[in-house]
């Protein structure tokens, strides 16, 4: 970030709550802020756009040595992996964010309107004002969301200014990692308190108020403040521990809702010992969390299989994907061991025979508010430990990308190629929630219908599902909707059925919030015994790589810098 337009966007931290910078004050148009943060966007790309032979500009050198004594993977913590994002360029701070007019929330919304969920940059707001009160940060959003990341998490260089090879680079390292179809796993090893960040500050009894810590509301018709980003830990004698990212409204300094959705398994854990009579469950958050841990918690990379939850060591998984064993302490009030470097550890416990206190609404995954639940778990606080200062992230739910999705694409496309032939590659794209893109190598006809109808029988997640051949790049909307235009049958490539669904689906019936249906487009070419055409046209832009080979290296050579130049410049 240039010193002018640090200017533009950020305040100085000596500055006093009561004095704005322009985008507080809301004196910087939409317009305005858009077109400053083009810079941003530009310079994290890399300064690159000046080479002259062999030479490089020094700006380029300059971002060279910031991304060289960065923190390099495997991360330690949340603050070593934000240093080395923003050593790339992609991290944009602000001093102050009134959040009480979601002036953060906007910015947000703005961000993935100008750049997308794939090439946005992470957030850093440094104070926020919540109910009247200014409140030390960080907070960080949106910190795995642009597709460089995908590489900068396992140690790889980004393809310059191609963040869907980047995302593809990762694909490829993260599927070398499965063994027999699995991440490795690497033991944790526990550490002592007085060696765990996360114990640097121990509260209890009345010492405890969460409120004073960076939560936010993030949507105005939020139910309230949540912390939307913990790990929470569960266990149970016999389906082991457990660890998921569970959105927890607060209810007071030491009050916590725990909501954890039905047949998760923190929910089948919870209703377990309720069932068995247990008066409470002991349960652990962790906050700030590295980003291995922060990947585990959020995905499927370290799956349960079948209806029975079948015990496996969630973090050991995290230390194997890292490839070093990730720190463990024990927490202050129960039993459970929490990753020992992460910012903060709320523990609790949630009483099972009790009456339970209703939650929500909350923005949701599908980009629409979910429901207010009449009932939810909540627990009784009784201890809070964290490193000083401590940072935090907040995720824009159904906003913005939640986590690194390489090692869960990589994972799906090894488990599932087996079970379903021709299978190359399956895409879900976060910034649509409940499409499936699937890729096949075509060998029979109807073969795209099956292989959809499969996927989407398995994934709830998966109600429109379009199949393709393997020409079509489905990191691509546009290739995905020039196949759907162009090969797709509506008449005889379509199948609708019934099956599974996600209870947070808007439209999930009232009486069962499970019960859904499911579309599957076969989108592949539709071959003679399907009633397609006994030849294919090519399309134009293959024919013009094959019969003029030569035109794009002329064109890139006479006119790049025009071609180049102009999006930073058309403001």
């Amino acid at each position: 970030m240039t010193d002018d337009l640090s200017s533009k966007l950020t305040g100085s931290l000596t500055d006093q709550p009561n004095k704005t910078t322009p985008v507080q004050s809301g004196i910087i148009s939409r317009r305005s802020f858009l077109a400053a943060t083009a810079g941003v966007a530009a310079a994290g790309c890399e300064v690159s756009d000046q080479e002259i032979g062999n030479k490089v500009t020094h700006a380029e050198t300059t971002a060279a040595e910031r991304r060289t004594n960065a923190p390099q993977a495997p991360f330690d913590t949340l603050r070593e992996y934000v240093a080395a994002i923003e050593a790339h360029g992609l991290l944009l701070r602000f001093d102050k964010i009134d959040q009480d007019v979601f002036e953060g929330t906007a910015i947000i919304y703005a961000l993935i309107d100008k750049y997308g969920w794939y090439d946005a940059p992470a957030v850093l707001f440094e104070r926020i004002k919540q109910e009247g009160v200014w409140i030390k940060g960080p907070i960080v959003i949106n910190h795995q969301g642009h597709w460089d990341t995908e590489c900068i998490t396992f140690g790889l260089e980004p393809v310059k200014g191609n963040s869907r090879e980047s995302y593809k680079k990762a694909l490829t390292y993260t599927r070398n990692l499965l063994v027999n179809g699995k991440f490795p796993q690497i033991a944790p090893v526990e550490v002592t308190s007085k060696n765990a960040l996360c114990k640097q500050v121990i509260e209890t009894g009345d010492d405890i108020d969460i409120t004073k810590f960076a939560f936010i509301t993030s949507n105005p018709a939020d139910g309230g403040r949540y912390i939307n980003t913990g790990s929470v830990f569960t266990s149970d004698p016999e389906m082991g521990t457990n660890y998921g990212t569970y959105r927890c409204q607060i209810r007071g300094p030491r009050v916590l809702g725990v909501n954890p959705e039905p047949n998760q398994t923190g929910w089948k854990m919870l209703m377990a010992a309720k069932d068995r009579g247990e008066e409470t469950a002991k349960i652990s958050i962790a906050l700030g969390q590295d980003p291995y841990v922060w990947l585990v918690s959020g995905s499927k990379v370290a799956p349960r299989f079948g209806r029975k939850v079948t015990p496996i060591d969630e973090i050991a998984v995290a230390g194997g994907i890292r490839g070093k064993a990730i720190e463990v302490v024990k927490s202050e009030t129960n039993d459970i061991m929490v990753p020992a470097n992460c910012e903060m550890i709320i523990e609790g416990e949630v009483p099972l025979q009790e009456a339970m206190l209703p939650e929500g609404p909350f923005g949701e995954m599908y980009g629409y508010l979910g429901r207010k639940k009449s009932e939810n778990f909540w627990m009784n606080i009784t201890a809070v430990s964290y490193r000083k200062d401590p940072w935090f992230m907040n995720q824009f739910t159904g906003v913005t990308r939640g986590y690194v999705t390489a090692p869960v694409s990589s994972l799906f496309n090894e488990s599932f190629s087996k079970m379903i032939p021709g299978l190359i590659e399956i895409h879900q794209p976060v910034d649509t929630t409940g499409w499936c893109f699937i890729k096949i190598k075509k060998t029979e006809p109807g073969q795209g219908l099956k292989a959809g109808k499969r996927l989407a029988s398995i994934v709830p997640l998966f109600k429109v599902t379009i199949v393709v051949d393997e020409d079509v790049d489905i990191l691509n909307w546009y290739e995905v909707g020039l196949a759907v235009g162009a090969r797709y049958t509506p008449a005889t490539a379509t199948e609708i059925f019934s099956g599974r669904g996600m209870p947070l689906d808007p439209s999930a019936s009232a009486e069962d919030r499970y019960a859904s249906s499911k579309l599957v487009i076969d989108a592949t070419k539709q071959w003679p015994e399907e009633g397609g055409p006994e030849n294919y046209a090519e399309l134009n832009r293959a024919l013009l790589e094959k019969l003029a080979p030569d035109a794009f290296d002329i064109a890139i050579g006479n006119w790049g810098d025009a071609i180049n130049s102009w999006g930073k410049t058309r403001y």
